[in-house]
């Protein structure tokens, strides 16, 4: 019913350092959600996620519609956040958000996680925000994507492996690392094993602090499926300039 989500072995396959550009794009969300971000702002993150063909850009809400219009007739998905950047909104206003971003064009959420339920163990009740929102996003088309943002650096092994059964068992699309602004950091390549490992046949996505090439073919080596990095256009320059020297030894 939902994007591919093929079960993989519990560790990644080292992937191919040689793919081309368009391989390399086809992984990011190119993401602006800063609170300062202008309209003109927007516009020039869903041109630069045209020219490149990048798999999404990510908006705050207030910019979905005007991200959909601008990127109408591309191959560039849209999306946006929910309960975002803390996950303790109620499960109403986490629904909500995500129902009008599905309604002003996006065709990706990613949600936050309501942490302290993870940290005190209250499954159901996270289970069922989560479920209530998938039921949102799917309704609206067998292509629409739930991601779910479990903020890994502020949680235990256990606790994330809870948060990737949670997601599983409320029917996500996918696990996702971070927002991004959270003080305890961003993703590793060992949490994206480990969500890679215990999400399956859910995806993951690994975000915040990934601003390098090296960092973002690490977190694919790891198993992630989807970059969400605000440093897209630095990654695919440093891509370039790469590319470029090994034509030059060849």
């Amino acid at each position: 019913m939902h994007p591919d989500h093929t079960n993989r072995p519990d560790h990644a396959v080292q992937h191919d350092h040689t793919m081309r550009p368009d391989q390399l794009a086809r992984y990011i969300d190119h993401t602006l959600l800063k609170p300062e971000a202008t309209p003109d702002q927007i516009d020039r993150l869903c041109d630069e996620a045209d020219a490149h063909a990048f798999a999404s850009v990510f908006v705050n809400p207030r910019f979905v519609a005007r991200a959909a219009r601008r990127l109408a007739n591309t191959s560039v998905g849209v999306g946006t956040v929910s309960g975002f950047p803390l996950g303790a909104s109620h499960k109403e206003t986490i629904v909500s958000e995500a129902r009008r971003g599905i309604e002003d064009g996006a065709t990706e959420i990613d949600m936050v996680v309501w942490v302290g339920g993870l940290v005190a163990d209250l499954r159901r009740d996270v289970v069922d925000t989560i479920y209530d929102t998938a039921c949102v996003v799917h309704s609206a088309s067998s292509d629409h994507i739930l991601k779910v943002i479990l903020e890994t650096r502020a949680l235990t092994e256990d606790q994330i492996i809870l948060g990737c059964r949670c997601a599983a068992e409320g029917e996500a699309d996918f696990v996702k690392t971070s927002t991004g602004y959270h003080s305890s950091g961003g993703a590793t390549p060992e949490h994206v094993r480990l969500l890679h490992r215990h999400a399956a046949p859910l995806k993951v996505k690994a975000s915040a602090g990934i601003r390098t090439y090296s960092e973002t073919v690490a977190m694919i080596d790891a198993g992630a499926a989807r970059i969400g990095t605000s440093a897209a256009m630095s990654i695919m320059e440093e891509y370039r300039l790469a590319d470029a020297g090994r034509s030059r030894i060849a």
